[in-house]
């Protein structure tokens, strides 16, 4: 008999909706329960494309002896992470601080008000060598809770105190210099791994915060070093099997250090962070294979994981027909019937497939070796192996499609779909490509249609039904992708709504004791701690996010409220991010735009005509990560209401015209590309004096 999850929206909670566990959502109704009766809570969190999930819901969930366990001594919630970040960070904490790890599937043991006492990640069904059982946790946790409560209750209150004063984080400011940004990339430099790239060793997971604050140290300092990191590191990953050689996009994260064997799943924030960095580097670097993977996990994204609305759909399964990357993996056999024997030879040596496999015996696509060593080997030349290789994607993505597909989680998440918002709007203006600024421009329509009511922005879009008031990483995203899409479209609009969303993330998250920002809003739901997250996860912080979107605001809108938020929170956090660079990347990129001087380029003209065409490009051509371009139609004068920065910009000689300004500082207007680029190139005299590594 389903379970009362069969009334809820999530893919990942209706997963468990037959489970015969007498799951609850968590809410007031499983909360009262716990208190009227006693009882203690056991909080299951995961997420729907989470490999271990779906193996200990197998093993246990669907086990009817120990269902019965947990319905005769517990109650039960389950929680989609996804939609509940605050759940997650909150006893995702209380995990770390008792196991001294955490992950997916997480199990936590609460009292009925909620504190946590006791738990853990994956629990098997039985006892195997040096992991307990779920049966034997239970019924040791149940002992523990009615033989010892005194010590049960112990345990909650100093992790609730103890939550409390990690949220808090009352720390004293410090200024912000060059020399932390220097001092943070020098300890970043010194884990990075230069044999494979990234961070680390295995499990290897892509570090796309950390690479864009290697790609501002590079455009700061001029450092080969960075540069090495930076195209090492995107060079192996795109070569790897975490990259999905034939579909495009990326998997979650590699096993193994060296890139090759991923967890299947696929999570639009990755390939939005991701493709976002390509596209980015690209511009730096120009190198063909950069751009090449930033506009297949583009491609990947809108042919499969957009709404015929215009949203972004959250994940892709690791599994199929219950085997964890079966839809991925190839053999030999399988090339040879669908490419024929020649060509499947080429494809074979190209992709790394061999006889014996390297998953399970089964082939990971990758390409181990350059392309020229592939052609000298099977006596071909370059250009013949790139056509062979390039009219086999497509005949092998073919075949693949008639394979049983990984499920998706089709919900739409405010902040995911504001990270891919950006990255389209900025790579529409990199690539010139109109089809991704128009998915960029159908997205944000629909998140202005779907997910705001009554002025208030929401988190979660689900088979017609958005809710959940949003949280601080949502406002965050979307303000800062509203900056990206007004700058590719100069609809003043997108710059109104980003400017009403950092007036509600100021009025609601921010901090007035300790500064900085709390991931919920002050009218959310009151958990055991008021969570403050400022350590990049899979994603940026919510505070990074904020501080980077109020900066490039207050560029913008010459708003100096805006720019001193951010400011406090960068040096609240500064000195942190400097010890730990790996998990503070998006934040260490917020101080560097914080310390850079901001180039500032109004452009007054009609953006059809061919002259202001030509000033656009000028300005956008080259890597400047602490550019804003605004425009004033000549028809608009009210756009000068909502961008202060186009206030009095007229056209000389009745021209298009472009004004720089760095620092509250005009430069005399130019009406020419050539002049432009020239007078942004002395806006950016002095910038290696910043700094060095």
């Amino acid at each position: 008999m389903p379970n009362r999850l069969r009334h809820e929206t999530s893919p990942y909670l209706r997963q468990h909706a037959d489970n015969p566990v007498d799951w609850y959502p968590w809410g007031q109704e499983a909360l009262s329960r716990a208190r009227h009766e006693d009882r203690p809570i056991l909080l299951s969190i995961g997420y729907s494309a989470c490999h271990w999930c779906h193996v200990m819901a197998h093993e246990s969930f669907e086990n009817p002896a120990i269902a019965t366990l947990m319905n005769r001594d517990f109650v039960n919630i389950k929680v989609d992470r996804e939609e509940r970040p605050d759940l997650d960070t909150v006893y995702m904490a209380a995990v770390q601080m008792l196991t001294g790890g955490g992950g997916w599937p997480m199990t936590v043991f609460l009292t009925p008000d909620g504190r946590p006492f006791y738990g853990g990640t994956y629990f098997p069904p039985e006892d195997r060598p040096g992991m307990p059982g779920l049966p034997r946790v239970l019924a040791a946790v149940v002992d523990a809770y009615r033989e010892r409560r005194g010590a049960v209750d112990q345990t909650a209150d100093e992790i609730r105190e103890n939550l409390d004063t990690q949220f808090r984080w009352a720390l004293p400011e410090s200024a912000l210099s060059p020399a932390l940004l220097d001092e943070a990339y020098r300890a970043l430099a010194a884990q990075f791994d230069r044999r494979n790239g990234g961070f680390g060793g295995a499990p290897k997971f892509p570090p796309s915060m950390a690479l864009e604050f290697l790609l501002r140290t590079l455009h700061r300092t001029g450092s080969p070093e960075a540069r090495s990191m930076l195209e090492l590191t995107l060079e192996r990953m795109a070569r790897g099997g975490i990259f999905d050689q034939i579909g495009g996009g990326f998997h979650r994260y590699a096993v193994d250090a060296i890139w090759l064997v991923p967890h299947f799943e696929k999570m639009l924030y990755d390939n939005a962070l991701l493709a976002r960095i390509y596209t980015l580097a690209y511009q730096v670097t120009g190198h063909p294979l950069l751009r090449q993977v930033a506009e297949d996990t583009f491609d990947y994204v809108l042919r499969e994981m957009t709404a015929p609305e215009g949203g972004f759909y959250a994940t892709q399964d690791a599994d199929s027909e219950g085997v964890e990357g079966k839809f991925y993996v190839w053999t030999l056999e399988e090339l040879a019937d669908i490419l024929g024997e020649r060509d499947a030879a080429i494809v074979a040596r190209f992709y790394g497939v061999r006889s014996s496999g390297n998953f399970e015996g089964r082939s990971i696509l990758h390409v181990p070796d350059a392309p020229d060593a592939v052609a000298a080997a099977l006596g071909i030349d370059v250009d013949e192996l790139a056509r062979v290789v390039a009219a086999a994607r497509p005949r092998l993505y073919a075949a693949r499609a008639g394979r049983v597909w990984p499920g998706r989680d089709d919900k739409v998440l405010t902040a995911w779909n504001g990270l891919m918002l950006r990255a389209l709007a900025e790579a529409a203006v990199v690539f010139e490509r109109q089809d991704l600024l128009d998915a960029a421009v159908r997205n944000a329509r629909f998140l202005r249609e779907h997910l705001v009511s009554n002025g208030r922005l929401l988190r979660v879009y689900q088979d017609g039904d958005a809710r959940l008031p949003a949280y601080l990483e949502d406002h965050a995203a979307l303000a800062g992708a509203l900056v990206s899409l007004y700058e590719a479209t100069f609809d003043a609009g997108w710059i109104a709504w980003a400017g009403e969303l950092a007036r509600s993330m100021l009025d609601r998250f921010w901090d007035d004791e300790n500064g900085a920002f709390f991931d919920t809003a002050d009218d959310q739901e009151r958990l055991v701690a008021r969570p403050k997250d400022v350590f990049d996860s899979a994603t940026p912080s919510g505070n990074a996010l904020a501080a980077e979107a109020l900066l490039r605001l207050s560029w913008l809108l010459d708003d100096d409220e805006l720019r001193r938020r951010a400011t406090t929170v960068l040096e609240r956090f500064g000195q942190v991010a400097v010890q730990h660079p790996n998990g503070f990347g998006a934040l260490l990129t917020a101080c560097d735009s914080a310390l850079a001087p901001s180039r500032e380029i109004a452009v007054v003209g009609d953006p059809t005509h061919p002259d202001t065409v030509a000033l656009l490009r000028a300005a956008r051509e080259t890597y400047l990560p602490h550019r804003v371009v605004a425009l004033r139609h000549p028809d608009r004068p009210e756009e000068e209401r909502i961008v202060p920065l186009l206030l009095g910009r007229v056209a000389v000689g009745g021209r298009p015209t472009a004004y720089v300004c760095e620092g509250h500082v005009c430069r005399l207007p130019v009406t020419s590309p050539a002049a432009l680029a020239a007078e942004l190139g002395r806006a950016g005299e002095g910038r290696d004096q910043l700094g060095g590594v």
